[in-house]
């Protein structure tokens, strides 16, 4: 019987993993320390590191003085660079003719 927790809830999907002898038993060693079951445990781990990993690629954080001159930087008009206008001018296969 699965039980609720405050930061676990009963799901219906599950899971497989295939693990080591040696690696399942550092996993539930984790989740007795814990106070956790060996499911909410892994559950909660792999959570976490899937939020660490899309933060990673949605956003970031910067100390103010560098937010400033980032801001600065977004704020300034473009440059013309010759070379990339010359290429954006030409015909592309990729586009609708």
């Amino acid at each position: 019987m699965a039980t609720k927790t405050a930061t676990t809830q009963t799901g219906t999907d599950r899971l497989n993993i295939r693990i080591a002898p040696r690696e399942k038993q550092l996993v539930e060693h984790a989740a007795s320390a814990s106070h956790m079951t060996t499911s909410q445990f892994v559950k909660l781990a792999a959570l976490r590191s899937a939020e660490e990993v899309l933060a990673d690629q949605t956003r970031f954080i910067l100390p103010a003085d560098q937010w400033a001159a980032f801001s600065e930087m977004l704020d300034r008009p473009a440059r013309i660079i010759p070379a990339l206008q010359e290429a954006a001018a030409r015909p592309s296969r990729f586009r609708a003719r």
